[in-house]
């Protein structure tokens, strides 16, 4: 079966693991707005195509898929989400496997107010989070909450726009600061229709990060939670990371995956505070930028995927328990 993968991005190394799981008979096409990344010079074939809020884009991804006979689709980037879920009838009617949420789900996931709403309406703890910043000096004033404070986007992935402030003075500017950057980013994509509240205030909590892999099967039934303790970031991604042996962590994947009945992969950010409290901190509909992790210890779930589109019994790996990996650096050399 051949399998593109949309929003390749710089994911080279999930291409590589889908084109693993494909061999010998299928093959791994890419698609990307930019024809310039490590993830569309390592597929098979890689096609350019329109932004992802072009009313091309849909069709450009269908044309595609019948070119290249591609039985299933898989996105590596939120931005596409939305616009792929809502257009699943399309893919389904085609006979393909898109391997993408309910519309809802993508909506909960990529904006971190609707999540904090939506987890703490189903009781998982969560940092509390703001719209604005009169609200948050208001909780200042009364001692319900105090600095420091978290500044990000609402719709963001990475590190982009994301301050710490220590102050009142800092709060104010940093918040000013990350809209007029959203704006001129990309994540305008996602934001565009609420642009003055673009940015979110998150309370800040000390501790270790925890990185969870919940994996369901294409009905939304849970398979798998694999867990990795973050011991170094760069650049808002996973560095160096070690699966642990942790039930609190499964255990809260699993319920994770019972209120949102994915499909496929989410990724999972996980903050334990000093006092040993779990807090989910995001969720990310798609694979993230720790799932290498979880491969290196034995995880196999592009093939797992592709197993389930072609109809076939899916074996999970039982993966290795104080695995640590971490992540280098690769030159490719560009075409001419």
């Amino acid at each position: 079966m051949n399998i593109l993968l949309t929003c390749v991005g710089r994911r080279s190394y999930l291409v590589d693991y889908f084109k693993q799981a494909a061999r010998p008979a299928g093959r791994v096409i890419a698609a990307n707005s930019n024809a310039l990344t490590s993830g569309m010079l390592a597929a098979d074939k890689a096609y350019t195509v329109p932004r992802v809020d072009s009313s091309e884009y849909i069709p450009a991804i269908l044309d595609i898929c019948q070119s290249e006979n591609i039985g299933l689709v898989v996105s590596l980037f939120d931005i596409d989400l939305p616009y792929l879920a809502k257009a699943r009838k399309l893919f389904i009617e085609k006979g393909i496997e898109l391997v993408v949420s309910e519309p809802w789900v993508i909506d909960v996931a990529n904006d971190k107010w609707a999540t904090w709403e939506y987890l703490s309406e189903h009781g998982i703890p969560t940092p509390r989070t703001f719209l604005d910043v009169d609200t948050v000096l208001s909780e200042i004033e009364v001692g319900s909450i105090g600095f420091p404070l978290i500044i990000k986007p609402r719709w963001g992935m990475g590190s982009m726009s994301i301050f710490r402030a220590d102050d009142k003075g800092e709060l104010t500017f940093f918040h000013g600061y990350a809209q007029k950057q959203i704006e001129k980013s990309y994540l305008n994509i996602l934001s565009r229709e609420d642009i003055n509240k673009s940015v979110v205030i998150q309370e800040f909590i000390e501790g270790s990060e925890f990185g969870l892999d919940v994996f369901n099967d294409l009905k939304g039934n849970h398979l798998q939670t694999i867990a990795k303790k973050k011991i170094a970031m760069r650049s808002g991604e996973t560095d160096l990371a070690e699966i642990v042996d942790d039930l609190r962590l499964v255990i809260l994947g699993e319920k994770l995956s019972v209120l949102f009945k994915h499909r496929g992969n989410i990724d999972v950010d996980v903050l334990e505070n000093q006092s040993g409290d779990l807090f989910v901190l995001e969720v990310n509909a798609r694979f993230g930028g720790g799932y290498p992790f979880s491969h290196l210890a034995g995880a196999d779930y592009p093939a797992a995927l592709l197993a389930m589109a072609e109809g076939k019994p899916v074996h999970l790996n039982t993966v290795e328990l104080g695995c640590i990996g971490l992540k280098n650096i690769n030159l490719i050399k560009a075409p001419v």
